[in-house]
């Protein structure tokens, strides 16, 4: 059965943060995702998600420092410590709102350094945060993202992220599956995804190229919702896009998957 989760980032912007939790629930939404919570104190994140009835369902580890284009902390040589924090304090988040999954940024590797030496230090860092993340019953994924909306990334496809998770072998890590990153780098999502279905903890979906609603563009969302769901994925489908207009008129696509919708 398909759930899908609201991306409290990107959808229901037309309200406050802490406002789009009851909104989200008010269409039908179960679930919610995010980015980042940490600009809000954890206490008032899960009263929103309480209030609402909603279950949190992935947020991000902080990214670093955003604003100098800082995209996650994992394969940044110097930031060992400054990583080690950023598992504590998401850790401190998910305790609060209950979320099962955090989702480690790889990074963008600074000039110079070599590509196979980013890749260790990313090794190293996720066996840190997945054995952290372990010792509290909670998981954590990893997400290749496209090349075009995110330059110098370090992961880029999902068989360098199986790569990965290979080399970390731990348990509690997966693969986060978005279906709008993995066209424009890969495309055969239908038999991606059959191939990958064991290691998938988390699916995102949005409209290729523009990364709008799903309903219309390079993909059909409700031929990849089946197949996904024919192989026995019991996991949420983050709702990643940024709607063409208001969130609510372009939801359409969506009212057969959300609770009471036909």
């Amino acid at each position: 059965m398909i759930r899908l989760a609201a991306n409290l980032t990107m959808q229901f912007n037309e309200l406050p943060f802490l406002d789009r939790f009851r909104a989200a629930a008010e269409v039908g939404f179960r679930g919610v995702e995010f980015l980042f919570p940490y600009d809000h104190d954890p206490e008032e994140v899960a009263r929103a998600r309480k209030f609402a009835g909603v279950q949190v369902v992935l947020f991000n580890l902080p990214p670093g420092d955003w604003a100098a284009g800082e995209r996650g902390l994992a394969c940044l040589p110097d930031r060992e410590t400054a990583f080690v924090e950023s598992v504590e304090r998401a850790l401190i988040y998910a305790e609060a709102l209950d979320c099962p999954t955090l989702h480690v940024m790889a990074g963008i590797p600074p000039a110079g350094l070599d590509r196979a030496d980013a890749l260790t230090l990313y090794v190293e860092r996720l066996r840190h945060a997945a054995h952290r993340v372990d010792d509290h019953g909670r998981d954590v994924v990893i997400e290749p993202l496209n090349s075009r909306d995110m330059p110098g990334y370090l992961l880029r496809t999902s068989d360098e992220a199986m790569a990965v998770i290979e080399r970390v072998g731990a348990p509690n890590l997966g693969l986060q599956f978005d279906l709008y990153h993995a066209q424009i780098m890969e495309g055969d999502l239908t038999m991606r995804m059959r191939r990958l279905g064991p290691a998938i903890r988390h699916v995102q979906i949005a409209g290729v190229p523009d990364r709008h609603e799903p309903d219309s563009g390079e993909c059909d969302p409700h031929h990849l919702l089946r197949e996904l769901d024919a192989t026995g994925y019991a996991g949420w489908v983050g709702c990643e896009y940024r709607p063409r207009t208001g969130t609510l008129d372009g939801l359409g696509w969506a009212r057969r998957y959300l609770h009471g919708g036909a």
